[in-house]
């Protein structure tokens, strides 16, 4: 068997990851991205990497080197406060863990640069993907149609257009809500603010409410006010029209709080955003089917509490190119040890980012939060 044509739908850092580990071990893939340029939207905010797995995938790609230029190792301290602004618990040196920070968008920025000029196909949103009489695959786009390839991996998110090739599951609204804002020019503008959230993460839990506050580049601060709520709470609460008149809503929804705590939705900008939270069953799985996969969120798509998202899918296409490339020429058998690794890799990583989702603002929410964050300093001491 020959060396096979590989799609990937979706240029998020699980897809880029897995085109660059490809192109490393000398096999062709091609990555379609329905947005027009890599600028055409923000990423999203920071994450850490973690050591078994982003910054796993990182060191296979060859990428250590560039990956330090853009990763914030000072930006690792974590602070919880309850609602008065009382700190029930600090990191004494933010630099001292082994998750170093990194924006989004240089994540992306890092991995593009690191493939050819054509690895990346622009403006290709998915319509459908259409089997051929031969086994291969054809990838149908709004404005055109590519193929065929014997590989199609979907790396599309949440609302993946690949994975119902495979499974039926959608994701499940989870019951929370963020409403996201940010902090310009925190350190000058705002230092009362910068001071509070310090360098990292802040969490502030009271009343049932949850706010999480974490420090970027570029001296931005990325805040979210989460609610447990339905799914159409947000919409009906917000004039999302308006920043002041959401800026004045988040204000009484959190009346209870203290001035300090408040302060984040006085200084933030005018870009108010609301994010339902959807998650996939814990332990989703399904049938494999030859020409066709799964990476990242497209499979198992689970609450952000732990961080763990970007981490399993770069973790995902460290592991699916390693087996690919070891087996190029059982690329079929190589993909269905791949599936069967990550279902029961990532089963204990779903669950507990579920339990995570589960707590927070609960009666004890504060109190296990706390836990965690004396658990997770214990162990990295």
């Amino acid at each position: 068997m020959s060396t096979p044509r590989i799609a990937i739908v979706g240029a998020g850092p699980g897809g880029l990851m897995l085109a660059r580990l490809l192109h490393l071990s000398g096999m062709q893939s091609t990555v379609f991205e329905r947005e027009e340029g890599p600028l055409v939207r923000s990423q999203g905010g920071t994450l850490d990497l973690h050591e078994d797995s982003g910054l796993m995938a990182v060191r296979r790609a060859g990428l250590e080197v560039e990956f330090l230029r853009i990763a914030r190792y000072d930006d690792q301290g974590s602070r919880l406060l309850d609602k008065s602004g009382r700190v029930l618990f600090e990191e004494p040196d933010a630099s001292a863990g082994d998750r170093p920070e990194v924006d989004r968008t240089a994540l992306r920025a890092m991995l593009l640069a690191s493939l050819p000029a054509d690895g990346v196909q622009w403006g290709c949103a998915l319509r459908e993907v259409r089997p051929l009489d031969d086994g291969r695959w054809n990838l149908v786009f709004v404005n055109g149609e590519a193929g065929p390839f014997d590989l199609v991996v979907g790396a599309d998110g949440a609302w993946s257009r690949v994975r119902p090739l495979l499974s039926p599951y959608k994701p499940q609204y989870s019951g929370l809500t963020f409403i996201e804002f940010g902090i310009d020019d925190v350190d000058c503008r705002h230092p009362a603010v910068a001071q509070l959230v310090g360098r990292g993460k802040l969490d502030v839990q009271g009343d049932g409410k949850l706010v999480i506050a974490q420090r970027n580049g570029h001296a931005h601060i990325r805040g979210y006010a989460i609610f447990r709520v339905p799914a159409d709470w947000a919409a009906k609460r917000f004039d999302f029209a308006s920043p002041a008149a959401v800026r004045s809503a988040l204000l009484a929804e959190f009346a209870g709080y203290g001035d300090a705590i408040t302060d984040l939705f006085r200084a933030s900008n005018d870009q108010f955003v609301a994010r339902p939270i959807y998650a996939l069953p814990v332990g989703h799985c399904w049938a494999g089917r030859r020409g066709l996969t799964l990476l990242g969120d497209a499979a198992h798509v689970m609450s952000p509490f732990g961080g763990e998202g970007v981490n399993a899918a770069m973790r995902d296409a460290a592991e699916l190119a390693a087996l690919l490339a070891e087996k190029e020429k059982d690329w079929g058998g190589a993909v269905a040890l791949y599936e069967m690794q990550m279902f029961e890799r990532v089963a204990g990583i779903a669950e507990g980012s579920a339990e995570a989702a589960a707590v927070q603002m609960s009666h004890i929410g504060e109190a296990l939060t706390l836990e965690h964050l004396r658990q997770h300093r214990a162990a990295a001491a």
